[in-house]
């Protein structure tokens, strides 16, 4: 069963890491990075529906009061997304997802000043070895050319994540069911997303070309999303959170070598050595949590 778990969590990760390659076919189309967004909360919104819709009516259900950490969930999900998409054009996808990924030293350091939480030696490592391997992502640190856009907008997507994990911890000490939260987290990302995001200019740019930018659209939910929540899911049964978590590092390790391998992106030494010490600390958080 174990070894299944790991099976699973490591698909997980596979797929979450194919963002680079959907972005690379969405965005010359004319999609931008808000509209992309739209169409994953969407997909991803029916998708949930109709699994909760035909297994367990019953998770439709809430109370009032939860409905500000739903909003909250997916307002954040939202510029998650937008700013993760937005930094892997500006910037390069490995950039955009290592920084993305800085956001569980955000959530410690949140937590160890308003939650209470103790500040450890490894939490204090964490913290330095994301602040270093930050600027050598970014060539801050090395005097290389940098996107300041792309990089700033990677922080952000960052942030938003770290807020995002902050919501979803509360949901879970008031024992909502995660697919409840889940599928209330889509509703509002889609809504938002979906309000600022010009939908008939995606219908109309989908129909230029179906038979390519369909399969495109409900890929970038199912592959990007959906699948990869289910497997993580399947995995969290019989693996600990921690040891789950750690194994989310495949994911952008995963979108690193996608966009190396089938887009030809450099990569400097400086550059690697960011990318190991930041998903370093995002290990030894996820390891010292679990």
């Amino acid at each position: 069963m174990k070894k299944s778990a790991f099976i699973y969590i490591a698909l997980a990760g596979l797929l979450w890491g194919t963002s680079v390659i959907f972005v690379h076919f969405l965005a010359p189309i004319g999609f931008s990075s808000q509209q992309m967004t739209a169409m994953r909360g969407v997909v991803s919104l029916l998708a949930l529906l109709i699994y909760i819709f035909f297994t367990n009516k019953e998770l439709f259900k809430i109370k009032k009061s939860y409905i500000p950490f739903f909003i909250g969930a997916g307002i954040t999900m939202n510029l998650t997304a937008t700013c993760y998409y937005f930094s892997m054009q500006a910037s390069s996808p490995s950039t955009a997802v290592v920084l993305m990924y800085s956001a569980p030293v955000f959530v410690m350091i949140y937590s160890v000043l308003f939650m209470g939480e103790k500040l450890t030696t490894i939490k204090t490592m964490s913290v330095f070895f994301m602040i270093v391997g930050c600027g050598l992502v970014s060539g801050i640190i090395g005097g290389l050319k940098f996107s300041f856009w792309g990089i700033l907008i990677g922080f952000v997507s960052g942030l938003t994540y770290s807020a995002y994990n902050i919501i979803t911890k509360l949901e879970m000490k008031k024992s909502i069911h995660p697919l409840t939260a889940t599928f209330y987290c889509y509703v509002f990302m889609a809504l938002s997303a979906v309000l600022i995001s010009n939908p008939s200019e995606i219908i109309s740019i989908t129909m230029q070309n179906p038979a390519l930018n369909i399969p495109l659209v409900i890929g970038v939910g199912i592959f990007t999303s959906v699948l990869p929540y289910f497997l993580y899911t399947l995995g969290l049964k019989a693996l600990p959170a921690g040891t789950a978590s750690a194994l989310g590092i495949i994911e952008p390790l995963a979108a690193t070598v996608y966009s190396v391998i089938f887009f030809s992106e450099p990569l400097s030494l400086a550059s690697i050595i960011g990318i190991v010490l930041i998903l370093g600390a995002t290990v030894m958080l996820s390891r010292s949590e679990g």
